[in-house]
């Protein structure tokens, strides 16, 4: 479980019992540089930075993930109905996606920081 360590009990919450961290809490919200956001299990890429827009949530917000990157679920948790995102490549809950994010897909993916890891791209 390379990067999701039991050192952090937010952030095994999160990835394992589909929790949710503090809004403007978690890491990752003011990233700009220009890369890729990977699961922190498998390494596999979940968003580019290029879809990454700020949603004035709290959570960083994509319009956007990689290519067969997630897999959605019905969530009735709360009292509410949403759509869970977990990475298809380790199983771990990422957030939620919401119908009112930018064009051109109006997806608001709402993604923990807490259980993503940012590599930059490399410099050229």
């Amino acid at each position: 479980m390379a990067g999701v360590s039991a050192t952090h009990p937010t952030q095994q919450k999160t990835a394992f019992k589909q929790g949710t961290e503090r809004a403007f809490t978690g890491s990752h919200l003011d990233e700009k540089r220009p890369g890729t956001f990977i699961d922190p299990i498998s390494g596999a890429p979940l968003f580019r930075s290029d879809t990454k827009y700020a949603s004035g949530t709290g959570w960083p917000s994509f319009f956007s993930p990689q290519q067969g990157a997630i897999t959605l679920h019905e969530d009735t948790q709360l009292g509410m109905k949403r759509v869970e995102v977990r990475s298809a490549s380790s199983g771990i809950h990422l957030g939620h996606v919401f119908d009112d994010g930018p064009a051109p897909t109006n997806k608001r993916y709402c993604i923990n920081g807490n259980v993503l890891r940012f590599m930059p791209d490399a410099k050229r």
